[in-house]
């Protein structure tokens, strides 16, 4: 690697907006806060919701009592 071209990488502390919850990474940057983490997020929390959307035929045949 060239010398002098690469920005100074420091340990930094990832703040979590939502839960509150405190990590340490590597950047260029001083501090970072995020919205969700892995502690928060739906998907892996396991808390996740899924949604079926129904198409244009599954609504008609609804609507109008057929099948």
């Amino acid at each position: 690697m060239k010398q002098g071209i690469h920005p100074k990488t420091q340990k930094i502390t990832v703040t979590c907006v939502s839960c509150g919850t405190e990590f340490e990474a590597l950047s260029t940057k001083k501090e970072i806060r995020v919205d969700t983490c892995s502690n928060c997020h739906p998907f892996y929390t396991g808390k996740q919701r899924f949604t079926q959307a129904d198409g244009r035929v599954d609504k008609f045949n609804k609507k109008y009592g057929l099948k």
